[in-house]
């Protein structure tokens, strides 16, 4: 029985890893640089997942073709996953670092938070954990802002403040709105009206390229050890 129940054991190891491996959601991007390229890891919800399209047609995978066009030898993977909060994406942060040790991450989150209405005061804590552990593992962090709708009252500007914030207190590369240009336009949104089509992804690399750009041209900055926690 003793035998029986350790093989059980191993099995459902075995199992929850394969699941943590699936749950990371971690594609490199469509025609990508070999391994040994420098990485850029985005870490977003649906806006880039390419939901609603395929994963070559999302504005991550344009940022791959981009990279390429412009000399830039990084190997871009995407770990967003649709539907993710900043809490989930806090849990998996520590193994997304060690798994791909990136020179850059840019993080794409909080949406799903404040449509949700989730406490913001645990956003902001989400997010400067993911940008200190980013730190502590030596890359380079580009924060994507997002904006609530204004039928959210305070609660829609205290939400973009989390951003505007947690950018001047790190001192990171932001990007104050993703969506910028694209917001009040409802031909380039999908019919939920949340998710923007194919036509907008080009448009929405535009608002990031700028930015990840300097940022690339910028030496990197190496800081000391990770924080050894991912609690949310």
């Amino acid at each position: 029985m003793a035998e029986e129940g350790d093989v059980r054991f191993m099995k459902r190891v075995l199992w929850v890893f394969l699941l943590s491996w699936l749950w990371a959601g971690d594609l490199p991007a469509a025609g990508a640089p070999p391994s040994e390229a420098p990485v850029i890891l985005v870490v977003g919800d649906s806006l880039s997942a390419a939901y609603g399209m395929a994963q070559s047609e999302g504005w991550v995978a344009l940022l791959q073709a981009r990279l390429r066009e412009t000399g830039h030898p990084h190997r871009v993977v995407n770990a967003s996953i649709s539907g993710e909060t900043s809490g989930g994406a806090r849990s998996r942060m520590v193994a997304l670092l060690l798994r791909w040790q990136p020179a850059v991450v840019i993080l794409e989150l909080g949406g799903n938070d404040g449509l949700q209405g989730l406490s913001l005061a645990r956003l902001q804590d989400n997010l400067a954990a993911m940008i200190e552990l980013s730190r502590g593992h030596g890359a380079q962090v580009l924060l994507v802002g997002m904006r609530l709708p204004p039928n959210y009252g305070p609660y829609s500007r205290a939400f973009a403040r989390v951003y505007q914030t947690l950018a001047q207190r790190y001192d990171v590369a932001f990007v104050p709105f993703l969506l910028e240009g694209l917001a009040d336009d409802l031909s380039m949104f999908q019919p939920d009206g949340i998710h923007p089509t194919r036509n907008a992804q080009p448009r929405i690399l535009d608002n990031v390229w700028p930015v990840l750009r300097d940022l690339l041209a910028a030496p990197p900055a190496r800081e000391g050890p990770a924080v050894a926690t991912s609690r949310p």
